[in-house]
């Protein structure tokens, strides 16, 4: 007890030291959802620094080693707190840890992960999230955004409601998101190479199942329980011939899936790096209020809202800032059967929705254009 005491000691007043030491502007940390993985804005940004600023230190913060060839520090490591102490940058798509505070010579941009649909921080009446009562949630979601100077918006929509729902002063920057300069630049012998790492039958065409998680099923904080309410054996039977299900449950999620008896049709994708690659190889996408239908309008292929619990998630979880039944770009659907009866009739469906998709796209995927993670860079470094 002594021994640990002493070592804590040593440690928080080494801490103190380093945090007067100069502040390193070759120095850049990059997080992806609480250093879970090499993925999102963060990873297109990166990508862009290490091609276009190759003198620029770039470390990525995991929880685990990571499987592709990076620099990295363990997560609330002794490490971890001395370079986040002295890096010139924060590149991180969630918020930071409540015991972290910037130094203010360390630029910090945020760039969130996704365009909101659901009600967020300032804007939500009643908070469910891990147990946490509404006030501490909210003050705590102020200060950590009052350390952001910049925050990536991608569209206006987004700008005015993170201003307001982040109580966010610095500097917003509305330039598309940088994860989605991939949709613009991806060959098709990557593509292959994706279907081909995860065993996908050449033949076969993919439907992405991605949903969200419920605020309120909480397991402990920050992990959640999540029902699979879509029947895979039914929906296998319906279109089991022509198609795969690609299951990709929300980070927070905690559960893993038993897919005995599904192996050639169900494919557990939750802990595939990048979600973005994986819109890539699908067809058509099957979600629910997860903001991932946002990012996968860019390719304009069709996405199925399967929303069994939608007034009870609309009315006493979240609400939503969409008049979500008549603007989201597809059906909503409440069954199984529903969801097989649209897959089979997916060509009537799209023509259905054409119009209303064509105005979606417009207003929240019209900045993306393969630049955006050119843009964050310069206003990063300041145009170097």
């Amino acid at each position: 007890m002594l021994i640990s005491s002493i070592k804590n000691f040593l440690k928080r007043s080494i801490l103190r030291f380093v945090r007067l030491l100069p502040i390193k502007q070759d120095l850049i940390l990059f997080e992806s959802f609480l250093g879970r993985g090499y993925s999102d804005n963060p990873k297109a940004i990166y990508s862009y620094i290490r091609k276009h600023h190759p003198d620029m230190r770039c470390v990525w913060i995991f929880n685990e080693p990571p499987t592709e060839q990076l620099e990295w520090v363990k997560r609330g490591s002794f490490r971890y707190h001395c370079l986040m102490a002295r890096a010139g940058y924060w590149v991180f798509n969630t918020r930071q840890p409540k015991n972290v505070i910037k130094r203010s010579g360390t630029g910090y941009l945020q760039t969130w992960h996704g365009t909101p649909l659901k009600r967020l921080g300032l804007d939500m009446e009643e908070v469910f999230i891990g147990g946490q009562d509404s006030e501490t949630y909210k003050k705590t979601f102020v200060r950590q955004a009052a350390e952001w100077d910049y925050l990536i918006s991608p569209n206006r929509y987004s700008s005015e409601i993170f201003r307001r729902a982040f109580g966010f002063s610095g500097e917003m920057l509305e330039i598309g998101y940088p994860r989605n300069d991939l949709f613009f630049k991806t060959s098709p012998d990557v593509i292959h190479g994706i279907r081909t790492y995860l065993g996908i039958p050449h033949k076969k065409k993919v439907i992405l199942y991605a949903p969200t998680w419920r605020d309120d099923a909480y397991i402990v904080p920050g992990k959640y329980r999540f029902d699979l309410e879509l029947d895979l054996r039914e929906l296998k039977s319906r279109v089991g011939e022509d198609y795969v299900v690609l299951l990709r449950m929300h980070y927070l999620v905690a559960e893993n899936l038993d897919l005995s008896g599904l192996e050639d049709f169900a494919y557990d994708v939750s802990k595939y790096p990048d979600i973005a690659e994986l819109y890539l190889i699908s067809d058509i996408l099957i979600t629910d209020y997860s903001s991932v239908f946002f990012d996968f309008a860019q390719l304009r292929r069709p996405i199925l809202f399967f929303t069994y619990d939608l007034t009870r998630y609309r009315d006493e979880l979240r609400g939503f800032y969409l008049d979500f039944e008549h603007e989201v770009p597809g059906p909503l659907l409440m069954t199984t059967s529903e969801i097989a009866d649209a897959i089979e009739k997916i060509e009537d469906v799209s023509s259905h929705y054409a119009e209303r998709y064509d105005a979606f796209h417009e207003r929240f995927c019209s900045l993306d254009d393969g630049e955006a993670s050119a843009r964050a860079v310069r206003a990063l470094l300041k145009g170097e």
